[in-house]
């Protein structure tokens, strides 16, 4: 498998999630600006949407899309997926919340938007973050271990951290524990996104 991936993207939910399965994978760092690959390729060339994440599995085939490359690293890795009858759903509900409702609302911070729309999206964020936080009662999202969604939920949660977006304490609680994690260390490291 190869990763390809951009510092501080949502591509580093995948990125944790392959370190903590443990099996063997590549990557390589994407300019987004350029839609170069650090070896120098074109980027465009491995997928045309030109976003990150993208994994290429190894019979050749290209999977896009947050999401689905999660939800596909769970299916082969099921420790990193939900348990019980309903795990793979919850994992999926809450992949999407994080996607469409947590991700999705940082794009002005992310897109040079006016100081008004920055501070509406906070404000909506910092609700949207209370929501989830309302409704966790274990270390992690789905349980005491866990899942591509807490991963995910990592990447936005380093985001509120950059931009000043405020969320509850117990989302800096899981965000601090998720930071101590061996996989989560090495992934920031191998970006560039700590020592």
């Amino acid at each position: 498998m190869k990763l390809y991936y951009s510092p501080l993207a949502c591509s580093l939910a995948d990125h944790i999630a392959l370190q903590e399965s443990g099996a063997p994978y590549e990557r390589e760092q994407v300019d987004l600006k350029t839609k170069r690959i650090m070896s120098g390729g074109d980027f465009n060339e491995i997928t045309p949407k030109g976003y990150v994440p993208a994994l290429v599995l190894d019979n050749g085939e290209t999977l896009t899309e947050n999401i689905a490359i999660l939800d596909w690293l769970a299916s082969q890795f099921p420790k990193l997926g939900g348990s019980g009858p309903l795990g793979r759903t919850r994992v999926l509900e809450a992949l999407t919340y994080i996607s469409t409702e947590l991700h999705g609302g940082f794009k002005p911070m992310w897109h040079a938007g006016s100081d008004a729309e920055k501070a509406a999206a906070k404000a909506a964020l910092t609700f949207r973050f209370k929501l989830l936080s309302d409704r966790l009662t274990t270390k992690y999202l789905l349980g005491d271990e866990p899942t591509v969604a807490d991963f995910y939920l990592f990447v936005t949660l380093l985001w509120a951290e950059r931009f000043g977006v405020e969320i509850p304490p117990r989302l800096a609680e899981l965000r601090a524990r998720m930071k101590t994690r061996p996989a989560v260390q090495l992934a920031m490291q191998q970006e560039g996104l700590a020592a």
